[in-house]
C-alpha cells in the first residue's frame, strides 16, 4: 500500500510540474519561494520538466522496490536508491533554514504559508514512506 501511495502522489506532482512546463498558471504563484514579494528564481521549462521526470523516476523506484522480489534484499541498488530518495525528501522537509523547510526564518510570504502547512509536511511523509519501503 505504501508504494502505491508514494507512486500516486509523486505522479500527481510530476503531472503538476508538466502542467506548469506547458504554461499552466494554477498554483504556480505559491510554489516558488519569495523575498520581499518577488520570486527568488524563475524556473525554466526545461528545469520544470526535469523535476517532473525526477518525480516520475522516484515513483518507479517506489513501485520496483515495493513490489518486485528481485530488489527486496537490503544492500541491493534498488534498496540504496530508495534510501537516497527518502533522504532527499527528508532534507527538503528540513530545508535550508532561510526560505524553505520546517526551520525557515522567512515566514510572511504565500509560499512560506503553503510550505509550512503542505509542502514540507508532504516531503516528510514521502521521506518516511521511502524509508518504510526501503526497510520492508
Amino acid at each position: 500500500m505504501v508504494p502505491t501511495l508514494l507512486a500516486s502522489t509523486l505522479l500527481f506532482l510530476a503531472g503538476l510540474h508538466l502542467y506548469w512546463a506547458a504554461g499552466g498558471r494554477w498554483g504556480k504563484g505559491t510554489a516558488i519561494p519569495e523575498s520581499n514579494g518577488k520570486p527568488l528564481f524563475t524556473p525554466s521549462r526545461l528545469s520544470t520538466v526535469a523535476v517532473a521526470l525526477a518525480l516520475s523516476a522516484a515513483a518507479c523506484v517506489a513501485v520496483i522496490r515495493g513490489f518486485f522480489l528481485f530488489s527486496s534484499f537490503p544492500g541491493s541498488p534498488a534498496h540504496w536508491l530508495t534510501v537516497a530518495i527518502g533522504a532527499v525528501f527528508a532534507l527538503r522537509a528540513i530545508g535550508e533554514f532561510r526560505f524553505v523547510g520546517f526551520f525557515k526564518r522567512v515566514r510572511g510570504s504565500s509560499f512560506a504559508r503553503w510550505d509550512t502547512w503542505l509542502f514540507s509536511p508532504l516531503c516528510l511523509l514521502i521521506a518516511i514512506g521511502f524509508f518504510v519501503v526501503a526497510a520492508s
